[in-house]
């Protein structure tokens, strides 16, 4: 079965740190690429960072570079993202999804069910 499943979200105060993982099963890692994506209450769905599967190449959104960091295990067919400085405008649902290929920008096949982040003081 593929499918998609996030975890490690929670609620952190100010300048804290989550690393958060979604599994994968079904497919390969070195097949697909996996972005991450995060939409907060009534905003749009924003990716969030991508590593692409084809050439390792790594894209963050200006509003998390050098907060955020990317990685994956294509072993353990799991993604990361590490998370550090969180501010409240981060709070939102975090979830992975299914390139078409192993680009950054193929469209997406598969979703997972998302994890919730809330920043809080």
């Amino acid at each position: 079965q593929v499918q998609l499943v996030e975890s490690g979200g929670g609620l952190v105060q100010p300048g804290g740190s989550l690393r958060l993982s979604c599994a994968a099963s079904g497919f390969s890692l070195v097949d697909y690429t996996i972005p991450w994506f995060r939409q907060a209450p009534g905003e749009e769905r924003d990716r969030v960072s991508c590593i692409s599967s084809a050439d390792g190449c790594t894209v963050y959104a200006d509003s998390v570079k050098c907060r955020f960091t990317i990685s994956k295990d294509n072993a353990k067919k799991t993604m990361y993202l590490e998370m550090n400085d969180l501010q409240p405008e981060d709070a939102a649902v975090y979830d992975c999804a299914k390139d078409l290929s192993t680009g950054c920008d193929d469209g997406m096949d598969i979703w997972g069910k998302g994890t919730l982040e809330t920043v809080a003081s």
